[in-house]
């Protein structure tokens, strides 16, 4: 993935350089690369010591050359009308080139640019100033390249706080979307991304007050529930003997039912109003299973001490909650095996009823689901989830060879 600061900050420089490069060739092109005072001096002083005439031999040519010479501290050279050299001092200068009909300067990579003028009679006069320091193109493109490294320097932790601020936000969303309700971003600046993390954070408290709200209300319905149970319960021991037998016990299961039922939405609630857990200590799990599979009949048990970290309580709520399962919508024998991993721990409860389909596999997970015949409350695996996330692992449905359905528990050595 392309970091966006990366691409601020490498557009910043693709512009400097295309600036800096652009700078230099219309410098390159339009600019006077000579110091004016210099190249008038040369003029002046050819002007007061005029070259001899062209059929004047080269000792002659040499000889007014060697005259300029004494008062400049420059490279001057003659050449014919066909570019052959008559006369030179100071470094060797280049003839021009043949394709050149008019004078100016001329330039060649690595060396000063030379200024060339063509006398009226076909000869040409070179010149080239000696510049302490070197060309001075070289010292405009350094210069370029200094201001385009400053500003690149300058403009990465510029771009790079940008991003960070989204990358914070970016951060903030997956908190919340990964149930952290209470999740926020710092406000910082004035700016676009800062109105998006006030947005986000308002947002997030809403959110954090509807959910909070609902579950308040789940949790007060659930315990105020509990009042008319136990009154119906006091009842029905009331009748006694002159209730009929079938009636009481059927009121006895509703009721038994109905309590099972507010327990497992009181424990969600709490599941998701606290994240920490009440109890934190080491658990054997094969010993839990022993303890719960012997409240069932035709429950095996296999496998081999393993010791995780965890709530004992809420452990054993989720093995007799797979258990419980395995018998009300299974066959028996239901099979508990207990195995180590690498990471962890693998508790399974597979039992050899009809089955789940696989289209189901993920849904019966869900809250209220009810599968197949739509017997019990639909949170008892709700719940075993809950609880194995709680603890930094997950629960599945596995496909099974053969008939019935298989529960396992992944869970973390912690």
């Amino acid at each position: 993935m392309q970091r966006l600061y990366l691409r601020i900050y490498l557009a910043v420089l693709a512009s400097l350089t295309v600036f800096a490069l652009g700078a230099g060739l219309l410098w390159h092109s339009f600019a006077d690369h000579g110091p004016a005072g210099r190249v008038q001096e040369v003029a002046a002083m050819l002007a007061r010591n005029a070259l001899p005439p062209a059929d004047a031999t080269r000792a002659e040519h040499q000889a007014a050359l060697e005259r300029l010479a004494a008062d400049l501290r420059a490279d001057v050279a003659v050449f014919g009308a066909d570019r052959a050299p008559l006369a030179a001092v100071g470094k060797p200068l280049p003839a021009p080139g043949e394709g050149r009909e008019s004078g100016g300067w001329a330039y060649r990579w690595g060396s000063r640019p030379v200024w060339a003028v063509r006398l009226p009679d076909g000869r040409w006069l070179e010149a080239r100033v000696p510049r302490e320091g070197g060309f001075p193109g070289y010292r405009i493109f350094i210069m370029l390249a200094l201001l385009a490294l400053a500003v690149g320097v300058g403009a990465y932790p510029m771009a790079r706080r940008l991003t960070r601020r989204l990358e914070r936000l970016q951060a903030g969303v997956e908190s919340l979307g990964a149930g952290d309700l209470s999740a926020r971003v710092r406000t910082e600046g004035r700016d676009e991304v800062a109105q998006l993390a006030h947005s986000f954070n308002r947002a997030a408290a809403r959110i954090e007050e509807l959910v909070g709200a609902h579950r308040a209300l789940l949790a007060n319905a659930s315990h105020e529930l509990r009042t008319p149970l136990a009154r119906i319960r006091m009842a029905v021991e009331l009748m006694k003997e002159s209730a009929d037998p079938k009636r009481k016990a059927g009121l006895e299961q509703d009721i038994a039912e109905l309590d099972a039922l507010i327990d497992e939405i009181l424990l969600a609630s709490r599941l998701d109003a606290v994240k920490e857990r009440h109890a934190d200590e080491e658990v054997d799990l094969l010993a839990l299973a022993a303890e719960e599979c012997a409240r069932y009949e035709n429950a095996e048990l296999d496998g081999k001490a393993v010791t995780v970290r965890g709530d004992p309580r809420l452990l054993r709520r989720m093995l007799r909650n797979l258990l419980e399962n395995a018998k009300c919508h299974g066959a028996p024998p239901v099979e508990v095996r207990v195995a180590g991993t690498a990471k962890g721990a693998e508790l399974s409860v597979c039992d050899h009823g009809a089955g789940i389909a696989e289209a189901e596999r993920e849904r019966v997970f869900e809250p209220f689901y009810r599968a197949g015949t739509g017997q019990g409350s639909g949170l008892g695996l709700a719940l075993v989830r809950q609880i194995a996330r709680r603890h930094g692992g997950d629960a599945r449905c596995a496909p099974q060879s053969g008939r019935g359905s298989c529960f396992i528990v992944v869970l973390p050595k912690g």
